[in-house]
Parts: C-alpha cells; sequence; structure tokens
C-alpha cells in the first residue's frame, strides 16, 4: 500500500501508463463517453466531487504539455475557464479551443475519461502528457 499520492488505483495505473502525447480527459457528469474509452467514475452526487477538486489532484501528479477545452467553456462557464488559464497558462501550455462537438470527438482518442460529480456546463479538459524530463512545470 502506497503512503502518497492518488489513492485510486484506475487512475494512478493510467497516470503509470502514460507515454508522451498520451491524452486522458476530466469530465463533468454529462460528457458522453465513446465506446471502447475507458471510463473512471468519480460521480457520487451532483457536485462531488468537483471538476476543480479532481483537477487539483492531477496537476499535482501528471505532467502536461497540452489544454483541449471546448470554445463554450469561456462564455458558459467562465468561472472554471479562468481556472484552467490559472492553472495551465497559456504562455507555458499548449491550448486548444474547438466546439463542443469536435471536443466529444477528441475524447475517442483519450486513454480514459475520469468523470467528476461536476454538474456544470462545458467542465471538460482534455490533458496531453508531456516527456517528464521536459522543463515545462
Amino acid at each position: 500500500m502506497q503512503r502518497h499520492g492518488i489513492l485510486n488505483s484506475h487512475i494512478a495505473k493510467v497516470l503509470a501508463d502514460l507515454g508522451h502525447t498520451d491524452t486522458i480527459c476530466i469530465a463533468d457528469c454529462g460528457l458522453p463517453v465513446p465506446e471502447g474509452v475507458e471510463k473512471i467514475d468519480l460521480a457520487l452526487t451532483f457536485g462531488t466531487p468537483s471538476f476543480q477538486q479532481v483537477m487539483d489532484v492531477i496537476w499535482m501528479h501528471m505532467k502536461v504539455e497540452a489544454i483541449h477545452v471546448a470554445e463554450e467553456m469561456k462564455e458558459h462557464n467562465p468561472h472554471l475557464y479562468r481556472y484552467m488559464e490559472s492553472t495551465y497558462p497559456k504562455d507555458a501550455f499548449q491550448w486548444t479551443e474547438t466546439h463542443h462537438d469536435a471536443f466529444k470527438e477528441a475524447t475517442k482518442h483519450c486513454k480514459c475519461i475520469i468523470r467528476t460529480g461536476e454538474a456544470s456546463p462545458y467542465a471538460n479538459v482534455i490533458l496531453r502528457a508531456d516527456c517528464i524530463f521536459s522543463d515545462r512545470p
């Protein structure tokens, strides 16, 4: 049994298995999960755990080089959009913003979708793994 880190064995394994450019998705409780993509379901009730709670833990354990969000997040969920900008500044990380339909299409290539209890609109992100020995934070 480990002393520190992510206790959810499914998430810990996915993160340990990621290679450079592999992607995972952190999603609200309404995002559809494409057939064939692993779903790690953390949702307990509406809002628990929140998107931000899960992102804060993933931030500590995953080396990220790129962010992909639906462009609708900026207008329809400005609080989480600002959170994403402050956590992954645009001058330090590659950002992609696409229509939500294109975002959902991109989830078909993710190693997994981690489903949160978040119940606010467009609270979804695809994170692309960086090389662990790069100089990015």
